[in-house]
């Protein structure tokens, strides 16, 4: 058996290095496009190979099933003929093996049960009731989010009361003791209890904890960037009798912090495991030199990192291409014509990225339009999305309350307290009387069917309904706009601050831009919804496609000939929460990740001009600062806006050039408002401007109706103040100067 495979002549010096490396820890930092799963397989290949391990002494870890299938796959067609493979797992699927067999140790049988995210979400609904919470005050998704990123950072409620400084704290912490509370009189888990339990057993049972270290004598684990607390807990415990771990990863693709990734689990790891040798795969196999060239510059701005070139064999390859357009009608239709040019060349497997999901619209249009088939990962068609079907259906009953299928999606939608019973009666009396949900709402008003406070809530929803019809005489996006307004459903995504709800946001200010295209047309209601209603029922993606669309966090792992970067713009990429929050380095990050998707050619885009809630400003977008921070001589703007040459006369790329942002070809009206010159200068008008009123981060206001709350953010819209207010128990809101009327304290 030994010796058979011949290592040497499958990879590279320190591919090869790395799967000799027997003894003791190793961390392999593989940049992007370098064999990293190669050198896994290989190394554990070796291992048995060379008589160094028995199969079933080694666990390699990863984050996917697919991952992990993989792994497993290519191992086995290394070592053909092995009756007892490796174990190769997720991080999760092992904590199920282990609980499985020891969880009565820590007071759970062998059968408890695995919560999923309907059920967690089921149990949190009965605890709001238990409690008394309401979601408009306390966002149930909000606290979700909240308990699973609390137990990602290894803490029990306790913990998290006195480690967060949300002003809801105290509430979460309520509702996160009884739903840990729930879940183990239930005898259940949820996910992320997998790896706490884990975790518990280990660190408790000292017997248990030896039997795992003394079986597995070969730890190998894949993305270790990617690892949260428990998750690196885990690690350390079933290494704390040897020390022969190999941490294959790469710190310049640290991007899921949002989900508990903690990158200093990388970085520190020469200190974690004393005497650790560190080896650097920087040959790439996927991308030319252009391309790497471009994605080394831009991460090199990070200060958290470990320092590493990546180089190939192949030639430099092709100029990136940088596109300047109007607005984002005009970036898709760049796109389109390149992609379609590219597959009557004969070129398969081409990229769309982008960092929002709002941002796809416009690409699913135009694609349909040139006739290029598509597929969309990693989240639901644009039409597809809820809350862009909620407005939609809006708009429906503001035409037609009769629509029962409209109406039962937006009856408690915001949450307004029409809750499952008041439903249900509805449903039934509508069935008993022959009449649509919205006549047996009318009937059960007039016959006072339901108690006191159902009927206010009713009476409350049906007067609500008849304010939206005078809104359709306005032109259909003012109209979709004012309906939304009345109803509450978009201030409910605003008041609760998260990513997530920015991006529900801004997809549904992209469908109201959408609805300005057919204002004045005559039938444009008509029109509008018939047109969303058949990208409905016809949004089936081809499995087959040559084109993909998806975010860049989606796009990781994944690689393609041909890559369409969009939207580089300041406060879209990067995302106008990291350039507040001044984090800026995961975003840098997530730039380079998608830079080095692109095997032969890559485009970058972005827009002058965006559309935001319907409307398109006068003002001039900032190109992405990530754009400048790649070198010009890898650069080819010649592309330009509407195919014309975008490069200044001193030979810099177009977004070093100010008079290059300005369009010959599509004139705008003046902006006549006031310009600044520099970041510093507009931080300098915002302070001048909100400091004569005091409204200023960190000051204590009290509101009318919110009550006493403390100031996050204090932004100049040109015409009045937008300040972002954090109040105890009725969480973060955004309010205007001129309409709030705040009282310092």
């Amino acid at each position: 058996m030994s010796g058979r495979i011949d290592f040497q002549s499958q990879l590279n010096p320190q591919q090869l290095r790395a799967v000799q490396h027997v003894e003791g820890p190793v961390l392999i930092l593989a940049g992007a496009g370098s064999g990293k799963t190669r050198t896994i397989t290989h190394k554990i290949a070796y291992l048995i190979d060379r008589q160094y391990s028995l199969p079933d002494q080694i666990l390699a870890v990863t984050f996917t099933n697919k991952a992990a299938t993989e792994m497993r796959e290519r191992v086995e067609q290394l070592l053909q003929h092995l009756s007892i493979p490796p174990l190769v797992s997720t991080f999760h699927s092992f904590g199920v093996r282990v609980l499985r067999r020891h969880a009565s140790r820590i007071g759970y049988s062998s059968n408890f049960t695995i919560c999923d995210k309907d059920d967690q979400k089921r149990l949190l609904k009965q605890i709001y009731g238990e409690l008394g919470f309401k979601d408009e005050y306390l966002p149930l998704a909000k606290t979700h989010s909240v308990i699973s990123r609390a137990k990602n950072q290894g803490w029990a409620p306790d913990e998290y009361l006195k480690n967060s400084r949300d002003f809801d704290s105290e509430s979460i912490h309520q509702v996160f003791s009884r739903y840990d509370e729930y879940l183990r009189k239930s005898d259940a888990a949820d996910f992320d209890d997998l790896i706490l339990l884990t975790v518990k057993l280990l660190q408790e049972h000292a017997d248990i904890r030896n039997r795992f270290c003394d079986r597995y004598k070969y730890i190998l684990v894949d993305e270790y960037q990617d690892t949260n607390a428990p998750q690196y807990e885990l690690v350390k415990l079933l290494t704390s009798r040897h020390q022969n771990i190999s941490a294959v990863g790469d710190e310049d693709q640290s991007i899921y912090s949002f989900r508990g990734a903690d990158i200093t689990n990388i970085l520190r790891f020469e200190e974690d495991f004393s005497g650790a040798e560190v080896i650097k795969l920087e040959q790439n196999y996927r991308s030319t030199q252009n391309i790497l060239d471009a994605a080394t510059a831009v991460v090199s701005n990070n200060l958290s990192r470990k320092e590493k070139v990546l180089w190939t064999a192949e030639q430099a390859g092709e100029p990136i291409s940088l596109y300047a357009a109007n607005d984002a009608r005009e970036e898709a239709l760049f796109v389109a014509r390149r992609v379609r040019q590219h597959l009557d060349s004969g070129v398969s497997g081409i990229a769309i990225l982008y960092r929002t999901n709002f941002q796809s619209r416009q690409f699913e249009e135009i694609f349909r339009m040139f006739s290029i088939p598509y597929r969309l990962v990693g989240g639901v068609s644009f039409y597809h999305r809820k809350e862009v079907r909620d407005s939609l259906a809006y708009l429906r009953i503001a035409r037609n309350p009769e629509d029962n299928i409209s109406l039962e999606r937006i009856l408690n939608a915001p949450p307004r307290g029409i809750g499952r019973v008041t439903r249900d009666k509805l449903r039934r009396l509508a069935d008993e009387k022959s009449l649509s949900l919205w006549g047996a709402l009318q009937h059960s008003l007039r016959e006072n069917l339901f108690p006191a406070r159902a009927h206010l809530v009713l009476k409350t929803f049906s007067e609500l309904v008849e304010r939206f019809r005078p809104a359709l005489d306005l032109p259909l996006h003012l109209a979709l706009e004012t309906i939304l307004d009345k109803s509450g459903y978009l201030e409910a995504f605003r008041n609760e601050a998260s990513e997530s709800n920015d991006n529900r946001v801004l997809n549904i200010q992209e469908l109201i831009a959408v609805a300005r295209d057919y204002s004045g047309d005559e039938g444009s209601l008509q029109s509008f919804l018939d047109q969303a209603a058949l990208y409905s029922e016809l949004d089936e993606f081809d499995s087959g496609a040559d084109v993909t669309l998806m975010t860049l966090h989606n796009a990781k792992g994944l690689e393609f000939p041909v890559v369409f970067l969009a939207g580089c713009e300041e406060g879209l990429f990067p995302h106008s929460r990291a350039i507040e929050e001044n984090d800026l380095e995961e975003e840098r990050r997530l730039c380079y990740v998608g830079l080095t998707r692109a095997q032969k050619k890559l485009y970058l885009s972005y827009c002058r001009r965006r559309r935001f809630f319907g409307r398109e400003t006068d003002e001039l977008n900032e190109p992405s600062r990530f754009l400048s921070e790649i070198p010009a001589k890898l650069l080819d703007s010649s592309w330009g806006q509407s195919g014309q040459m975008v490069r200044s006369q001193s030979n810099q790329p177009a977004f070093l050039s100010s008079q290059a942002l300005r369009s010959p070809a599509k004139p705008k009206k003046a902006y006549t408002g006031k310009t600044y010159n520099s970041v510093e200068s507009i931080k300098a008008a915002l302070g001048a401007r909100s400091g004569r009123s005091g409204l200023v981060s960190g000051a204590l206001i009290v509101h009318d109706k919110f009550g006493k709350g403390k100031i996050l953010k204090v932004e100049d819209t040109g015409t009045d103040l937008k300040i972002t207010v954090q109040f105890p128990g009725r969480g973060i809101k955004k309010l205007l100067q001129s309409f709030a009327k705040l009282k310092l304290l």
